[in-house]
């Protein structure tokens, strides 16, 4: 750390640098943070009042953030503030992550809003949800019921909804383009693109010959589209083009296409292969639109070479898993938190989540979810037991916190805690005559192990105005 801070004063090094080797050191730091709770249950008793103010450490069965399962999480990346979660019994919740910005111990967030159940709401369980790309104020969600909603943040009513006639696994929506189009991965053998300007479906892009059960535009060109399939393929449109197929991905090939460009223009166009031996229920762009990574029931992860469509051979062992037929997206840690080129993925395997190096499939870490392999979840249909499992993952814009939804109804913060953190709690405990049981797990903040260096970085991402 000092020699970043004297490359930094010397002027050898930007701000940048040091942000970078500071946050990823946080990332690396992530560990389960089980006093940070998601209660989502209408009756608030004794003892959740208790949690609520962190002075009953025991959580029960009755805290749940959605009572038959979470199956879907995200995040809104302009704030960081508000997240979304969508439940195995169709309910939508609204959560404010900054309610306990200025709790150091134990806290239990409480929505800040549910979607009603009406007429114009899901039937079923939430498949996917996402916020609108451009502004927070709106989201999408899809369900099992067949149709993909929009709604408002603010007043969480449904303003638009598209009845696809087929179960909808997943959606998406450009990150970068003009246009409006929605790509949905249905149980149809087609991508579905809805146009939300004309209020219809568009059209379809058809090559699979299966369900589809992933898609990704990409970060990069606003035409192009990634598609993941239960025949194992995974496919690339043009949706400016009648055919709209671009090429498919082979898992054999790790050389690629070579042309002009990645997307077969005067080249030869690869129109068979398979990237997965099984159903690809996983398709993920990296930030700058170079690598595309997928998952499928091979249990394998894959990373290609978007601009050749190359196998980049990248090995992540045998411990990963992956058998349910529902979207399983690893999640891809914004690039501006890790160094360049060395980017880092997180995994939902089954009851934990693996932490890869994206590019060499370097295992960094395994966070392992804490609670019973076999939980017991309520719905309208009666008690169930269902397996403890990792659904979802989503990241907390600005600053240095993951988010998990588990099949048991609960949602799981991971937080920072370094070595320092201990230090500093362990000393606070012993001025203020505490127990020392490092209750608090680093929220806030992570002091720096040198004397140059110390200042708070607050959430692990605002780097002093004096550098």
């Amino acid at each position: 750390m000092n020699s970043y801070l004297l490359n930094r004063s010397l002027g050898v090094s930007g701000p940048q640098a040091l942000q970078q080797v500071q946050t990823t050191r946080l990332v690396h730091a992530l560990q389960a943070a089980p006093n940070i709770r998601f209660d989502s249950s209408d009756d608030i008793g004794p003892a959740q009042e208790r949690r609520r103010h962190g002075e009953d450490e025991e959580v029960g069965p009755d805290v749940w953030a959605h009572r038959a399962g979470v199956n879907c999480l995200v995040i809104d990346k302009f704030e960081g503030r508000y997240m979304l979660s969508g439940g195995a019994e169709s309910s939508i919740t609204l959560w404010d992550l900054e309610g306990a910005e200025n709790t150091a111990k134990s806290y239990t967030h409480r929505p800040v809003g549910k979607v009603q159940k009406s007429s114009s709401t899901h039937k079923f369980g939430i498949t996917h949800i996402s916020f609108y790309p451009f502004d927070s104020l709106a989201f999408l969600s899809s369900s099992f019921d067949h149709t993909l909603k929009i709604y408002g943040t603010e007043t969480l009513q449904v303003s638009a909804s598209f009845d696809l006639n087929s179960v909808v696994y997943s959606h998406a929506l450009s990150p970068i383009a003009d246009h409006l189009l929605v790509a949905c991965a249905t149980q149809h053998p087609a991508v579905r693109l809805v146009d939300l300007r004309s209020g219809a479906s568009t059209h379809s892009l058809a090559g699979h010959q299966g369900a589809v059960l992933s898609v990704a535009w990409s970060p990069r060109d606003d035409h192009i589209l990634a598609s993941g399939g239960s025949d194992g393929t995974v496919r690339f449109w043009d949706i400016r083009r009648s055919t709209g197929n671009v090429g498919v991905l082979d898992l054999d090939d790790s050389v690629g296409i070579l042309g002009q460009d990645g997307i077969g223009k005067n080249t030869r166009r690869r129109n068979s292969g398979k990237a997965h031996i099984g159903a690809c229920n996983g398709v993920v762009w990296t930030d700058n639109g170079n690598f595309l990574v997928t998952n499928g029931h091979d249990e394998r992860i894959r990373v290609w070479d978007t601009s050749t469509g190359a196998n980049t051979l990248s090995h992540f062992g045998p411990i990963v898993k992956n058998s349910h037929l529902s979207t399983l997206l690893p999640l891809l840690v914004p690039t501006h938190v890790t160094p360049p080129g060395k980017p880092i993925m997180c995994y939902p395997n089954e009851k934990e989540i693996l932490m890869f190096d994206a590019l060499e499939g370097t295992l960094f870490k395994r966070l392992r979810a804490p609670g019973v392999a076999v939980a017991q979840a309520k719905s309208s249909t009666g008690q169930r037991n269902i397996r403890h499992r990792v659904t979802s993952l989503a990241w907390r814009s600005g600053h240095v916190e993951l988010y998990s939804a588990h099949s048991d109804g609960v949602i799981r913060a991971w937080m920072p805690r370094t070595k320092e953190d201990a230090e500093v709690e362990a000393e606070e405990a012993d001025h203020y005559g505490g127990d020392g049981d490092g209750d608090g797990i680093g929220r806030r903040g992570t002091v720096c192990q040198d004397k140059a260096s110390e200042y708070l970085i607050s959430g692990g991402l605002n780097i002093p105005t004096w550098f």
